[in-house]
């Protein structure tokens, strides 16, 4: 039996694995791109609701680094699709006041992609109200090797030394350095795997999972993962009080 909702416990930062495109468009005879067409649609919806509903950050899994290996023109759509909700959303994200910051590595990526990844961030760095973390050719093993080789770096340079590495100090080196670490983490789809996503930051997080096919994903369902999640005791590796007593 689920524990009753603890008023005063809210996700600040929650993290989607955003799934089951491919499969919402088969199930309607339809190509892949347009299932992936429909979760963009989905994409908006969700980022307006977790806004309105009181959560302050939001990270969406949106290409991993695994991803290449799909075929070159499901690849190419999915790109065109981050071009057009940037080109389509960007003002309208930019006037609500929502940080947009893309997550992952640059590397493979074209210049064409490179720039527009880069005015996004410019464009909404000084925003405050929300913010909305994509993560596009993104991987957690791959983040922590980059963060790994930036810690070498610094050593070899001399600005670092082995000893004074620490778990805050690691953390400076993740892509994730200025956000807080996600409260929950959502997976649609009911596939019940993390898919290498926020493997560090998420270690202590809430995970729910929802049958819910992404393109049919709605606020409801959001509100629905949120609950359970409150409904749960966080104890961080800790017994609760009456364990201890």
């Amino acid at each position: 039996m689920a524990s009753s909702p603890h008023p005063d416990r809210f996700p600040a930062h929650i993290a989607i694995i955003m799934d089951g495109n491919g499969r919402w468009a088969k199930a309607r005879h339809k190509p892949r791109l347009f299932g992936h067409q429909e979760g963009v649609r989905t994409v908006r919806r969700i980022v307006e609701s977790a806004s309105e509903m009181g959560v302050k950050c939001l990270t969406l899994y949106s290409f991993s680094t695994e991803n290449w290996s799909r075929p070159k023109a499901e690849i190419s759509a999915l790109f065109g699709l981050l071009r057009r909700y940037v080109s389509d959303d960007l003002a309208t994200l930019d006037k609500r006041g929502v940080r947009v910051r893309i997550l992952g590595s640059r590397k493979g990526l074209g210049d064409d992609m490179l720039d527009l990844l880069d005015r996004v961030e410019e464009t909404t760095k000084s925003n405050t109200n929300f913010s909305l973390n994509i993560a596009f050719n993104y991987g957690g093993r791959d983040e922590i090797i980059r963060a790994t080789q930036a810690f070498a770096a610094d050593v070899q340079s001399g600005k670092r030394t082995i000893d004074t590495l620490d778990e805050a100090g690691f953390e400076a080196y993740l892509d994730t350095h200025d956000l807080p670490v996600p409260d929950l983490v959502i997976r649609t789809s009911g596939e019940h795997r993390v898919s290498n996503f926020l493997l560090w930051q998420a270690a202590y997080a809430e995970f729910v999972f929802s049958d819910v096919l992404w393109p049919d994903y709605n606020a409801q369902d959001l509100q629905e993962a949120i609950d359970i999640y409150r409904g749960r005791d966080r104890r961080f590796g800790n017994l609760k009080t009456a364990e201890v007593a």
